[in-house]
């Protein structure tokens, strides 16, 4: 397999919205069956307002009970603003930092209580807390695909925000399918104009789906050059902020079924992932809304 991809397993996203609180210890021994997947990346969990997910309020916890020995996965969480980003950095398991910065000033506001204005702001200072602690910066353009609030979207838009956030010094930048409204002409469209134009970026899917559209939009990502894909086993998942009419997030087992068909190297080790797998359905069927 000459291609390789990187492949980030989101558990944080895939629990984030389940109302019921998941015991910290059970949330322990399922992100423990992740760890030795072979992952490049584990989005684990999240330092914001408990009012605001109130599921994540122990990330804290999670991270001091994790065995990390044996894994070479990296390792985000995500943070809404400058307090959440100085949580985050003292822990040392953390290498990156995952800010969701929307080109919807509606949905913004929504998610992070902040103007797009007040948000680009809020990043550079998250860009500097990151730097001066080795850490990186995951920014996640959410609404990165449409969105439903009546805000200006077009891919142009996409391409004037990431002209600014580059040169603000992003350096990874993941186009984000809040609400699962990505086709296979704009994913096309947007990766393979962005990445040749900004090759110190990395660029990243974050996709949303519906169960019989996945293949057109993974195929859409890889053939126009997107290497870095996110997903979340068995497409738990999504966002609590957007509209409650929800897709899933992209099924990991999926998207590998994919890779290794097209022979395509992804680094995830099938059998230790099935167990996840078997994991993720013991958790999910017990935590769910």
């Amino acid at each position: 397999m000459s291609q390789k991809v990187k492949i980030i397993e989101c558990p944080r996203d895939a629990m984030q919205g389940i109302k019921t609180f998941i015991p910290t210890d059970a949330k322990v021994v399922y992100l423990q069956s992740l760890l030795k997947c072979g992952f490049d990346t584990i989005d684990i969990g999240s330092f914001v307002s408990p009012k605001a997910i109130p599921q994540m309020v122990d990330t804290a916890e999670v991270l001091s009970k994790l065995d990390f020995s044996e894994t070479n996965s990296k390792f985000s969480v995500i943070v809404a603003n400058v307090r959440g980003a100085q949580d985050a950095v003292v822990h040392e398991q953390v290498d990156y930092l995952g800010f969701p910065f929307s080109i919807s000033e509606n949905f913004q506001m929504r998610n992070t209580h902040k103007t797009i204005a007040q948000s680009v702001k809020t990043l550079d200072e998250i860009l500097n807390i990151a730097d001066a602690a080795n850490k990186k910066v995951i920014t996640y353009i959410s609404m990165g695909f449409g969105n439903p609030y009546g805000d200006p979207w077009n891919v142009d838009v996409v391409g004037e925000w990431t002209e600014k956030l580059a040169a603000m010094g992003v350096k990874i930048l993941s186009l984000s399918d809040t609400i699962g409204s990505s086709t296979p002409e704009n994913i096309e469209y947007l990766f393979s104009n962005l990445i040749p134009k900004y090759p110190d970026v990395e660029f990243g899917a974050h996709l949303h789906t519906t169960p019989t559209k996945w293949m057109e939009k993974v195929d859409a990502a890889y053939t126009s050059g997107c290497r870095r894909f996110d997903g979340a086993i068995q497409g738990f998942g999504g966002c609590p902020m957007a509209k409650d009419e929800l897709t899933g997030n992209m099924p990991t087992e999926n998207m590998l079924s994919y890779f290794t068909t097209n022979k395509v190297d992804s680094g995830v080790n099938w059998m230790v992932f099935e167990a996840a797998f078997n994991k993720a359905t013991e958790l999910f069927s017990t935590y769910h809304d």
